[in-house]
C-alpha cells in the first residue's frame, strides 16, 4: 500500500471479469474501488450506473477481458460512455488480459484482424489509455493511436523461481513465437535456452516435431504468454521427459485453462503450473497442482506512476 494515498482525481473503478484483483490493486494503491453498478435488462442488455461524480478525475477501469469474452467487452465498452459523458479527465483501460490477442494478423484469407478491431472499438468509445499486460504479439501496440503501456509477466514468474532455488535449468519456449519471452527468463535466471519445434496442423492442436536444445538431466521451465486448452504445454512437457528432462515446470501469464485444459495438466508430466491472476480462477480449476501469483503489485505501481506523470519504463523489465 502507498502510505497516506488520498488523491481524490484518481479513481479505480472494477466491472465483473475480475473483481478480486482490481479490489487488491486499490489496496496497493491505499484507496477504494469507486461504486457503479453492472446490471441487465431482462433481454439480456447491460446496463450500467455510476454511483459516484468522477467529474474531472482520471478513471482507471480494471477489465480482463476474459471468458465470456464478449461479455466483458461490452460491459468495458458501454462503462467507458458512461464515463465519457460523466466528464471524467481520463478514461485509462487496465486490461491485465487481452481478449482476441491471438487474431493479430491474417494467417488465411478472408480472415478478420480481431485484435485490431477490438482496439478501434475501445477508442472510438472514448478510451484515452491502456495497461496492458503481455500481449500475444508485442505489436499489437501498434494497433492503438493512444497511448498504451505494455508491462511484462517475466519477472513476476521468474522471481518465484529463484526463490525455488532450483538447480540445473533450462528455459523451454514451446515454440518459435515465444523465444523472446523464453530468452528474457533464461537472462534472469542465468540459464540456458531451449526451443521445441512444434507444427499446429489446426486450432487448438500441437504436434511436437523436434527439441532444439540440450535439456538431457535438467529441470525444464516451460514459459508462455497464454493458456488455453494446455495442449500444447502438455505435449511439450512429455517430449521434454521422453528427451531426458530431469523434471518439468511451466509458467504462463494468463491461465485462460478452457475446456479439458485442468485434467489435461493434472495428468500430464508437469510437476507444477505457475500462472499470475491476469484471469480470474475459478473454485472447479484450482488445483494442488497450480500456484497463481498476483500481478496486483506491478498494475498498481503503474496506475500510481501514469497519475503521478512519472516513467513508467522502469517497470517494463
Amino acid at each position: 500500500m502507498i502510505a497516506g494515498y488520498e488523491d481524490q482525481s484518481l479513481k479505480v473503478f472494477s466491472l465483473n471479469s475480475n473483481h478480486a484483483l482490481a479490489e487488491e490493486i486499490a489496496n496497493h494503491i491505499g484507496t477504494t474501488l469507486g461504486e457503479c453498478t453492472v446490471s441487465k435488462f431482462s433481454d439480456g442488455e447491460i446496463q450500467i450506473n455510476l454511483e459516484e461524480s468522477i467529474r474531472g478525475c482520471d478513471v482507471y477501469v480494471v477489465q480482463s477481458t476474459s471468458e465470456p469474452v464478449n461479455l466483458h467487452i461490452m460491459e468495458l465498452l458501454i462503462m467507458i460512455d458512461a464515463l465519457k459523458r460523466a466528464s471524467a479527465k481520463s478514461i485509462n483501460i487496465v486490461m491485465p488480459y487481452y481478449g482476441y490477442a491471438r487474431q493479430d494478423r491474417k494467417a488465411r484469407s478472408r480472415e478478420p484482424i480481431t485484435a485490431k478491431l477490438v482496439a478501434d472499438l475501445l477508442e472510438t468509445a472514448g478510451a484515452t489509455r491502456v495497461i496492458a499486460l503481455d500481449l500475444h504479439a508485442p505489436q499489437i501496440q501498434g494497433f492503438f493511436d493512444m497511448p498504451i503501456d505494455h508491462l511484462q509477466g517475466v519477472p513476476i514468474l521468474s522471481d518465484y523461481f529463484k526463490e525455488k532455488a532450483l538447480d540445473n535449468l533450462v528455459i523451454v519456449s514451446p515454440d518459435h513465437g515465444g523465444v523472446t519471452r523464453a530468452r528474457r527468463m533464461a537472462d534472469r535466471l542465468k540459464a540456458p535456452l531451449s526451443i521445441i519445434d512444434k507444427r499446429r496442423p489446426r486450432h487448438n492442436v500441437a504436434e511436437v516435431m523436434n527439441i532444439i536444445g540440450d535439456v538431457e538431466g535438467k529441470t525444464a521451465i516451460l514459459i508462455d504468454d497464454i493458456i488455453d486448452t494446455a495442449g500444447t504445454i502438455t505435449v511439450a512437457a512429455d517430449a521434454l521427459i521422453e528427451r531426458g528432462a530431469k523434471e518439468v515446470y511451466a509458467c504462463c501469464t494468463h491461465p485462460v485453462l478452457s475446456g479439458p485444459a485442468v485434467e489435461r495438466i493434472e495428468n500430464s508430466s508437469i510437476k507444477e503450473l505457475i500462472i499470475t491472476n491476469t484471469i480470474q480462477l475459478p473454485e472447479d480449476k484450482r488445483t494442488e497442482k497450480i500456484t497463481q501469483l498476483s500481478v496486483a503489485p506491478l498494475l498498481a505501481d503503474a496506475i500510481t506512476r501514469i497519475h503521478e506523470l512519472k516513467s513508467v519504463s522502469i517497470l517494463f523489465d
